[in-house]
């Protein structure tokens, strides 16, 4: 039996429910193998008073400390968030609020392994907090956490330092694992862990249907992430003034909704391209049914599940290459790589609407990635972190 402890700043509560929906469906995977014992650390980041009170913050602040979560025990300390340092106290802040719930927690739950799910805060915190409890550490990266904080200068080392100092590290593409190593983290400790998709709810062949019961007419672009400076939605948006018919629906929220409503009624595009807000994760497989195509031209990516999700839902994709495009777009039915630019996107869309490829042969290419696959593979890994920091004369921290 595996006892593991999972942290992660990305995990979704009663008010956020899509926030981190791909840890909780791996953590969900992994708590449901009968060889293993699972608890979450989901710590909270609040900047001090008075700046806590302010509206935004207040679901984040009233989130239950602890709570059973589709039938995993979650604690949820609140950990300080300095505003405007760059993040260089994030870790050790993390590592501090979390340290007495885990000590609390570890006398009846004496737990293997700490896997923290995001690179950074998470890791940072995990190589202390795995110091403080004499476990071995795996840091997983994602994409965006290598992205944006290793380009922080107030960071950065803090992420080789951790890099450095963990049992493992977990990547979610070939592509991203290459950045790590050019980044200076050790090769010889990154596996690649690819993420899943729940082919049971996300299945094609319903395109007519879906689109009937969201009262769409005509084709449809779906572009699915939040909306960040990183995800480039204004690209898919100008695509769109060259593609007269075609509707777009991107679903995400985040801070560049005003800046993006603004771009779509200078365009003239108010009447096809529609915010569609934060739509409840049950309700995307009906959304990716009624695409006729998704389009999402992110400027980094580690392997995002939305190209996933889409691929099961038999509709195409087309993005740019980064991350694992290149991993997951083996076949030409799947979709297309492109460059970064409307006229490209336009082109490829337009190339896919005109022909669309047969949905069962786009499905094909998300038949690999499985949460049971991804469970066991993290299963035979976490075994050898955990067996080799057992061995006599294993390296201490």
């Amino acid at each position: 039996m595996l006892r593991l402890l999972t942290l992660s700043t990305l995990f979704p509560d009663a008010t956020r429910p899509n926030f981190g929906i791909f840890v909780e469906r791996q953590t969900l995977g992994l708590a449901a193998r009968p060889d293993v014992s699972l608890r979450v650390i989901a710590p909270r980041g609040l900047p001090p008073p008075p700046l806590d009170r302010l509206a935004r913050y207040r679901p984040i602040a009233e989130a239950p400390r602890q709570q059973q979560w589709k039938g995993v025990d979650v604690h949820r300390p609140a950990f300080l968030n300095v505003p405007g340092i760059g993040g260089r106290l994030h870790g050790a802040m993390l590592a501090r609020a979390a340290a007495p719930v885990i000590a609390s927690l570890r006398r009846d739950f004496p737990f293997d392994l700490i896997a923290a799910e995001f690179f950074f805060p998470d890791g940072v915190a995990a190589i202390a907090l795995g110091r403080r409890f004499g476990v071995p550490v795996s840091i997983k990266a994602r994409g965006t956490d290598i992205a944006h904080w290793a380009s922080n200068s107030a960071v950065a080392g803090q992420l080789n330092s951790a890099a450095q100092a963990a049992d493992g590290l977990l990547a979610v593409s070939q592509a991203l694992r290459r950045d790590m190593i050019a980044l200076g983290m050790p090769g010889e400790k990154i596996e690649v862990s690819y993420t899943g998709v729940d082919l049971d709810r996300f299945i094609p062949g319903r395109r007519a249907a879906a689109k009937a019961e969201l009262g769409v007419e005509g084709p449809l672009v779906v572009s699915l992430g939040s909306l960040t400076p990183v995800k480039r939605h204004d690209v898919v948006i100008d695509a769109m003034a060259l593609l007269p018919n075609v509707s777009l629906w991107i679903v995400g929220e985040g801070p560049e909704r005003t800046r993006l409503a603004a771009r779509i009624a200078e365009r003239g595009l108010g009447d096809r391209v529609r915010l569609a807000g934060p739509i409840p994760h049950t309700a995307i497989p009906n959304v990716l049914a009624a695409a006729d195509a998704m389009a999402l031209a992110s400027a980094s990516e580690g392997l995002a599940n939305a190209w996933l999700e889409a691929l099961a839902s038999g509709t195409p994709i087309v993005i740019p290459d980064v991350g694992g495009a290149r991993e997951v777009l083996d076949r030409k039915a799947a979709g297309a790589i492109v460059d970064r630019t409307p006229e490209a996107f336009a082109a490829a869309l337009s190339e896919r609407l005109a022909q669309p490829p047969e949905p069962h042969d786009v499905r094909a290419a998300a038949e690999r990635f499985t949460w049971p696959a991804n469970a066991a593979q993290l299963m035979d890994y976490y075994g050898r972190l955990v067996a080799d920091h057992r061995r006599p004369g294993a390296r201490s921290r």
